[in-house]
């Protein structure tokens, strides 16, 4: 009894988490989510790239205001990819995450909109700038759709917890509810 046999172990050792390169992990981007984000990413930076190709512009504001938002875009579809792919997901979680993703994906989507069509009206017409600007409209095809699914999965959500409610919807106490548990003669 000395030798300490009597006394065993009541718990396990705790596991170690599992080692991932980097800490990266795809577990957040289930189905359509890392395809659309990839592609987001991918046509942002193919617009930067057509866009600084450009060598002469008469109309340079337009060149300019697009150049800002695909950098932009792109930037920050990178740094919304890494964090749906860290542990900074978790550090966050995932209501925060999702609500900014959707804002960032909402907005970003409508600026580059707005940027491609101005790159359109005020571009010169050289095969660089119809490239960069057909990159912006698919690049703003990429983000808008995904604020889109996003807000049909919040009604969806939504109409489910009316449907779901109960039938007592002011919380009253019913008659059953205020009678005592157990009956005192």
């Amino acid at each position: 009894m000395e030798d300490g046999a009597v006394y065993n172990e009541t718990t396990e050792p705790q596991a170690k988490p599992p080692c991932r390169p980097f800490g990266c992990t795809l577990r957040h981007l289930w189905g359509w989510r890392l395809p659309t984000k990839a592609l987001q990413a991918i046509l942002s930076l193919l617009a930067v790239i057509c866009e600084e190709i450009v060598e002469d512009c008469i109309t340079c504001s337009g060149l300019y205001f697009f150049e800002f938002i695909s950098c932009s875009a792109f930037l920050l579809s990178l740094l919304i990819l890494c964090v749906y792919c860290t542990d900074v997901y978790e550090t966050f979680g995932e209501v925060k995450v999702q609500t900014v993703n959707f804002w960032a994906m909402l907005v970003t989507g409508f600026c580059f909109l707005i940027a491609s069509i101005v790159l359109a009206v005020t571009s010169s017409g050289s095969a660089v700038e119809k490239a960069a600007c057909a990159f912006g409209f698919l690049a703003s095809a990429a983000f808008l759709p995904e604020s889109i699914i996003h807000i049909i999965q919040y009604f969806h959500s939504q109409k489910q917890n009316v449907d779901g409610r109960s039938e007592n919807p002011s919380n009253t106490q019913s008659a059953m509810e205020n009678q005592p548990l157990n009956k005192q003669s």
